[in-house]
């Protein structure tokens, strides 16, 4: 027999010190994103300790109505009860800490669409890996299971005590003070502070909070004026309007990893010969953070989203122009290859929605190929891909489109120049990419041809989300359909690629909404990049970092350029509401 005082107190301290000890072992998980100091953790402690309590008497709200309308029986209800939160917690607070390790930014709802496709899990890591995880999510399960059960009554007093029910009602409902456990220092410090259970929780709610109607008429207005160009060129940079062009998509490849834009030396020497025989875009902007988002915001000219995969999204394939279907309107054969398996995401549904005709994945690969996890390695795919071309009449049009694979965990590539195994892997994909440029140079295509080399996402190679840096990146054109050499200096998104190419084969862009022609004479430059919890706005005047989480401007304590930061929300609201027209 307990007292309910009692008994909800306990159980209260039980799952606040799950969550403390979860904090703990998230900075020590993630010490090697952020070495965090003994004072900076338990400033992450008492910075979460009031969303803490607010999650805890969320939770225990259950157990709080039954001991006050039961006296026995009790423990038949509440232990099935006590052992889905601790298997629920258990299982967000291990997620949390895992994922944070490769995404950097906190478990939510976005996680769950890549989780629907496993092979992207199971082909990044060990079985090591998974088994060791799931160990620790089952310390964390049996922490907070095994306690609260032992402690969980079959009748209570018969003498109602209401202290503890009170206060837990109050601090669930009456949410003053309560939630605000954003650090003052770095990201990683407020992250840390933000409890995961309640994080997960809300992030099904991102959506709705994006999508409600916040701007005016003349915002909406703003937005769709600042997407506006016409077909109109300042300048032809290729030779015909009619070449054929291949799109070589590099997995990851962000700046970071090219000297041209600031990046580590002797990563892309390849690229690095490439650049000054080409057209290179040295202001490009990848839109997000995911092959599936960049993919999209490439071949279909669409915005990117915190918390939405159109890949993933059947239903707005039909919304979505493509690339494929505007070649194949004027005569263009397409085709798509990635030497993986396409189920990942949907890519398979929505290369195919999108027009793309020949669509080859590791079955148009010998088994003795498929040398990696992920497939057929990037040496491998380069050559298929150059017999593919060489194979193809020489009178026909044809817009191909080849997806690398080798620059990504696990890393390992048969390739042994660089020491560090990450940095190895992005050389790997640039002698890859170098070799097959110049196989093609010896091809009769090569005259007509046009090479569009770009990444589809940046790498957090010692960079945070944070940094307008993971978004920059490399786009050069090349080949001989190249009327010059020359750097373009414009701003522009990945997603203004469609609108840019098609205006310089004198086509029109009109179904395409939000990619712009960059060398159109009403173009604005500006690039919108976002991740799940973050959006970056920049134009001429500057960028401004906002922390979709923490709802604050970054880098925390800077003056905010109020006028960025309204453009980048007003985009932001404005692409929600499109979704659905």
């Amino acid at each position: 027999m307990r007292n309910t005082n009692r008994y909800l107190l306990t159980l209260s301290l039980l799952l606040m010190i799950v969550f403390i000890i979860g904090k703990v072992v998230f900075v020590y998980y993630n010490q090697s994103i952020y070495d965090a100091t003994g004072s900076a953790i338990w400033s992450i402690i008492s910075n979460g300790l009031l969303l803490d309590l607010r999650t805890t008497a969320l939770l225990l709200l259950i157990p709080t109505i039954v001991t006050i309308l039961m006296r026995r029986g009790i423990k038949w209800i509440l232990v099935p009860y006590l052992c889905l939160i601790a298997i629920a917690v258990g299982a967000i607070i291990v997620a949390d800490m895992v994922m944070y390790e490769f995404w950097e930014f906190k478990l939510g709802a976005v996680h769950l669409a890549y989780a629907a496709s496993p092979e992207g899990t199971t082909n990044s890591v060990s079985v090591t890996f998974l088994v060791t995880r799931g160990l620790l999510i089952l310390a964390f399960i049996l922490l907070f299971a095994i306690p609260s059960i032992r402690f969980t009554p079959r009748r209570m007093n018969a003498r109602k005590r209401w202290f503890m029910p009170i206060i837990i009602v109050i601090v669930a409902f009456v949410p003053i003070g309560v939630g605000n456990c954003y650090h003052s220092g770095p990201l990683f410090l407020s992250h840390a502070a933000t409890n995961p259970a309640y994080r997960f929780a809300v992030s099904f709610f991102d959506t709705k909070k994006y999508s409600d109607d916040k701007t005016k008429d003349e915002d909406r207005t703003a937005v769709t004026k600042a997407y506006e160009t016409s077909s109109d060129i300042t300048e032809t940079l290729l030779t015909t309007q009619r070449p054929n062009v291949l799109f070589v998509m590099m997995e990851s490849f962000g700046g970071k990893f090219v000297e041209e834009l600031g990046g580590i030396p002797g990563v892309a020497p390849n690229l690095s010969r490439l650049i000054p025989d080409g057209i290179f875009f040295d202001r490009y902007y990848s839109n997000s953070f995911r092959t599936d988002r960049g993919t999209v915001c490439a071949y279909s000219g669409w915005i990117s989203y915190p918390n939405i995969s159109p890949m993933k999204q059947v239903e707005m394939h039909t919304q979505l122009s493509s690339l494929s279907t505007s070649f194949r309107n004027i005569g263009y054969k397409t085709g798509y290859m990635y030497a993986g398996k396409m189920t990942n995401m949907g890519k398979y549904r929505y290369l195919a929605d999108m027009g793309f005709e020949a669509l080859m994945d590791d079955s148009y690969f010998k088994k003795v190929e498929l040398n990696t996890g992920w497939g057929a390695n990037d040496s491998t795919a380069a050559m298929k891909m150059y017999h593919t071309i060489a194979e193809i009449d020489t009178t026909a049009r044809w817009m191909m489109v080849w997806q690398t694979i080798s620059s990504h965990e696990p890393w390992d590539v048969p390739y042994h120049r660089l020491e560090d195994k990450k940095l190895n892997a992005f050389a790997y994909t640039d002698q890859c990419v170098g070799d097959l440029v110049d196989s093609l140079r010896t091809l009769p295509v090569w005259d007509k041809l046009l090479v569009i080399i770009i990444p589809d996402h940046g790498f957090l190679y010692e960079q945070t989300y944070d940094n307008s840096e993971f978004f920059h990146s490399p786009m050069l054109w090349t080949g001989g359909a190249v009327k010059g050499k020359r750097r373009i200096h414009t701003l522009m998104n990945q997603s203004d690629i469609a609108a840019t190419l098609l205006a310089q084969m004198g086509e029109q862009h009109n179904d395409y909404p939000w990619s712009r022609n960059i060398l159109s004479p009403d173009y604005k430059p500006f690039v919108y990049c976002n991740y799940p919890s973050g959006m970056l706005y920049k134009d001429e005047t500057g960028e401004t970092m906002y922390d979709l989480t923490a709802q604050r401007a970054l880098p925390i304590g800077e003056a905010v350029d109020s006028t960025r930061l309204q453009k980048g929300l007003q985009i932001l609201h404005y692409s929600y509401t499109s979704l659905h027209p």
